[in-house]
C-alpha cells in the first residue's frame, strides 16, 4: 500500500459509493412512505441497465412487453376493486395510465429500434420502461395489502425479487451485457484519471439528492410523501391519497434504480442477477441510516463503497462478508438503545 494506490482505492470507493448512495436514499424513501422493505430494488437496478444496453444494440427489450402486460393487469385489477362503483371518468383515468402508457411506450420502442438513435433517447426509453414496471408492481404487489404488517409487505418483496429475477433471466439471457458511456472523454490529475463517465456518476448523484430535496421541500407531492411518510392514517383523514402516495414513491424508487444500473452498465459488465448484490449494499448503507434518515443513508453509502474498496485490496475473497457484517454491529447497537415495543397489529 502507498499513497497512490490509496487514491485509487478512495476514487473507486466514492464511485461505488455513489451508486449504493442513490439505491439506499430509495429503499428509505419506499420504506418511509409504504413500509416496504424493497428487495427488488436490485431488479430495477438490472432492468434499466440491460434494457439500456439492448435498446443501443438495436433490439427491442423484452421489460418493454412486460410493462404492457403489467398495466393490463393494473388495469383488470382497478376494473375489480371498483366494480361496485365505476365511472366513466375513472375507467378513462385507468385506461390511460395502466394501458395506452405503455403501449405507447411499446409502440415507440418498436418504432425506433435496429435505428442509430442519440444515447439520450435510449435513457430516455429505458427510464420510462422500468418507471411503468415501478409504478405497476406497487399497483399489483403491494397496493391491494398496504394495510398489512411489515412482515407481509417484506414476504411479499422477497416474492416479488424472485419474479423478476427469473423474468429478467428471460428476457436478457444468462449472458453479460455491457453498454455504451455516456462520454469518451477523460482527464488526470496527479495519478489519478476520471473518465467522463465516472464524472457523470458524480454529478448525476448530486444532481438527484438535490433534486429530492426540492421536490420534498417545495412541491406539493413532495409534501404529501413527507405526511404520508410521518403518519399514514393522518396524512388520510386531511385528504392525501396514499394510495398515490405509495405509486408516487415506488415511481421514484424505479427511476433511480434504472438511473444507477444506466450509470454501471458502460463501467462493468452485468448479468441478469447482478442488480440484486448492488441493491443489498444499497441496504446496508440504508440500514446504518435506520431507514428513516437520508444524510446518514448517503454518509453511510459512501463509507460501504470505501470499505468494500480497501477490502478488495487487503482481502478480495472476503470483500462481501466484510461490506455485509457492518450492519451487525448498528443492530447490535440499536438493539440495546431502542427501547421495546408491542408488536405490530394487523
Amino acid at each position: 500500500m502507498n499513497t497512490t494506490i490509496m487514491l485509487f482505492l478512495l476514487q473507486d470507493g466514492i464511485t461505488n459509493g455513489a451508486i449504493y448512495a442513490l439505491l439506499g436514499l430509495a429503499l428509505v424513501l419506499v420504506f418511509a412512505v409504504t413500509r416496504v422493505i424493497l428487495i427488488p430494488q436490485g431488479e430495477f437496478v438490472t432492468y434499466g441497465a440491460l434494457t439500456y444496453a439492448t435498446l443501443a444494440s438495436g433490439q427491442v427489450p423484452g421489460t418493454a412487453r412486460l410493462a404492457v402486460a403489467m398495466g393490463v393487469v393494473a388495469f383488470s385489477l382497478d376494473l375489480f376493486m371498483r366494480r361496485r362503483s365505476l365511472r366513466p371518468a375513472l375507467v378513462g383515468r385507468s385506461l390511460a395510465v395502466n394501458v395506452l402508457f405503455p403501449a405507447a411506450i411499446l409502440a415507440l420502442t418498436l418504432t425506433l429500434a435496429g435505428k442509430q438513435t442519440p444515447i439520450a433517447i435510449d435513457i430516455a426509453l429505458s427510464l420510462l420502461i422500468v418507471g411503468a414496471i415501478g409504478l405497476y408492481l406497487y399497483r399489483i404487489a403491494f397496493a391491494p395489502i398496504a394495510h398489512t404488517s411489515v412482515l407481509v409487505l417484506l414476504i411479499s418483496a422477497v416474492g416479488c425479487h424472485l419474479a423478476l429475477q427469473g423474468i429478467g433471466l428471460v428476457f436478457f439471457g444468462a449472458e453479460g451485457q455491457r453498454g455504451p458511456a455516456l462520454s469518451n472523454a477523460a482527464f488526470t490529475i496527479a495519478p489519478l484519471r476520471f473518465t467522463g463517465q465516472s464524472i457523470a456518476v458524480y454529478a448525476v448523484t448530486v444532481i438527484l439528492i438535490v433534486a429530492l430535496w426540492l421536490l420534498f421541500r417545495f412541491t406539493l407531492y413532495g409534501k404529501a410523501l413527507r405526511a404520508t411518510a410521518v403518519n399514514r392514517l393522518g396524512a388520510r383523514l386531511v385528504g392525501i391519497r396514499t394510495a398515490l402516495s405509495g405509486q408516487i414513491a415506488f415511481l421514484l424508487a424505479a427511476v433511480i434504480g434504472a438511473i444507477s444500473g444506466i450509470l454501471i452498465v458502460p463501467i462493468t459488465t452485468l448479468y441478469y442477477d447482478t442488480g440484486f448484490l448492488i441493491g443489498l449494499k444499497g441496504f446496508v448503507a440504508a440500514i446504518i441510516g435506520g431507514l428513516v434518515s437520508y444524510p446518514l443513508t448517503a454518509v453511510a453509502a459512501l463509507l460501504v463503497g470505501g470499505v468494500e474498496s480497501f477490502s478488495s485490496f487487503y482481502a478480495s475473497n472476503f470483500k462481501e462478508v466484510i461490506v455485509f457484517a457492518l450492519i451487525i454491529p448498528v443492530l447490535l447497537l440499536r438493539s440495546l438503545t431502542t427501547p421495546a415495543v408491542d408488536e405490530e397489529e394487523d
